[in-house]
């Protein structure tokens, strides 16, 4: 058992009275920022080896050693490491970041245990075609802390507030000619709280600046002819980071976020997908591939044959590589700040490491062979929508928990992050899952 589960009293306390005296003699030695970091490793030791869950019980535990170490409990910037390092927030949103973390425990624990509230959000206008007549559909989900965006195939992203789940805005990209039915569809999406991020297939890249009246801003203008369908589209503050498909030898572009520079093109991960990524701008196909954020200088990729990761600090240098014998099914990968699931074609889900793509664990998912099935995670659970269900496992041992008991429908696309599920069903309804703490 790692020492995040050890009793109090292999701590300093709980011992005979003299092991209490030789506590109370060595209280004036052990420093606050010391008794600090040894609370922060004891709880890191606790997520990694137990479960996110279990750090709060190391904690009380540490607390419970002596008054000197209780006071610790007090401390903001403890609490503040630990939010971020338990539950990679950095943002503060409650009074204090002791209650920020406690937050963020219990909604952890509300997926655990199936408790959630759940609602419908409304697409505006309530038109499910396009310009020629075409029926539309969701491609893409994203959420922040308060916002969910949904871009659509005819190429609009229509952006929601969570709070109150009211339609907020619809954009649609800068016209220009198609080079197909699907050319404008929209393939990536990075929302905060500030600033929607929105890709098409034809490579345009579109920055909104939440609750400024201004219309989108094209930042960057595709070129299908040279670089190919661009298929799934990422980022953080410090990158945007797109998978491109047709061309060969042109998989990974990279910019600076910042100056919106292109500073990276190159790869071969999606070479033997070429004529797919042509296909995706005519016709609805099998995904070719996915790229996610994991740290801010890392992004792993996947493609039915391969899973990669790329140094974007380095110019897109291969950090790892890793064919699959059985081949990937792409709609249920995804990746999650360290952590990745890769499910094969015989329905083995691995769960990894998403830098070293060393396996945790691994389990079974019944179905996944089937068409139409996606899949998300969050920082502890998998959610796959496989026959006409939403399946939720536990990441960190591989168990499965339960179904969401809302029948959806088919679904096109989903998405999940601490707090919320969100899936948009084939009839343009967008389904959202809140698990936060009341």
């Amino acid at each position: 058992m790692s020492s995040s589960s050890s009793p109090p009293s292999s701590l300093g306390g709980g011992g005979p009275s003299s092991s209490r005296s030789r506590r109370r003699a060595g209280n004036n030695v052990w420093p606050e920022p010391f008794v600090e970091d040894l609370a922060l490793l004891v709880a890191t030791d606790a997520s990694r080896s137990v479960g996110r869950l279990a750090a709060a019980q190391a904690l009380s535990l540490i607390f419970q050693v002596c008054s000197t170490w209780q006071a610790v409990s007090h401390s903001d910037l403890l609490w503040q490491n630990l939010t971020r390092r338990i539950w990679n927030r950095n943002e503060l949103l409650r009074q204090t970041w002791r209650e920020e973390y406690i937050y963020w425990h219990q909604t952890a624990n509300n997926f655990l245990h199936h408790r959630y509230a759940y609602n419908t959000l409304h697409l505006v206008p309530e038109n499910n075609y396009d310009d020629d007549n075409n029926s539309i559909f969701c491609r893409r989900l994203a959420l922040s802390d308060h916002h969910l965006a949904a871009g659509f195939s005819e190429g609009s992203v229509q952006l929601f507030f969570l709070p109150t789940r009211l339609h907020l805005s619809t954009f649609h990209p800068h016209h220009r000619d198609r080079l197909g039915r699907f050319s404008r569809a929209v393939s990536g999406i990075i929302l905060s709280d500030v600033q929607l991020v929105f890709a098409s297939l034809d490579g345009d890249i579109h920055v909104v600046v939440i609750g400024d009246a201004a219309p989108p801003r094209r930042a960057h203008l595709g070129d299908v002819v040279n670089d190919g369908a661009l298929v799934d589209f990422t980022g953080c503050d410090q990158w945007w980071v797109g998978l491109y498909a047709g061309v060969p030898g042109r998989a990974f572009h990279i910019w600076n976020r910042e100056t919106e520079e292109l500073v990276f093109v190159g790869g071969e991960l999606t070479d033997p997908e070429a004529l797919i990524g042509w296909h995706l701008l005519t016709e609805v196909t099998e995904i070719v591939g996915r790229i996610r954020m994991t740290t801010r200088e890392n992004a792993v990729a996947c493609t039915s044959l391969l899973l990669m990761v790329i140094d974007l600090q380095n110019q897109g240098i291969i950090i790892r590589a890793q064919p699959s014998r059985r081949g990937l099914i792409v709609a249920l990968f995804d990746a999650r700040n360290s952590t990745l699931v890769a499910v094969d074609s015989r329905g083995v889900a691995s769960v990894r490491g998403a830098d070293d793509l060393e396996e945790i664990c691994r389990f079974n998912v019944r179905g996944a062979n089937q068409r139409g099935v996606v899949g998300c995670m969050n920082g502890g659970y998998a959610l796959m929508w496989i026959g006409n269900v939403i399946r939720v496992w536990d990441i960190e041992h591989g168990a499965y928990l339960y179904s969401l008991r809302e029948r959806t429908g088919d679904i096109n696309a989903i998405i999940t992050d601490e707090r919320y599920v969100a899936a948009c069903s084939s009839d343009a309804t967008i389904h959202l899952w809140d698990f936060g703490a009341q």
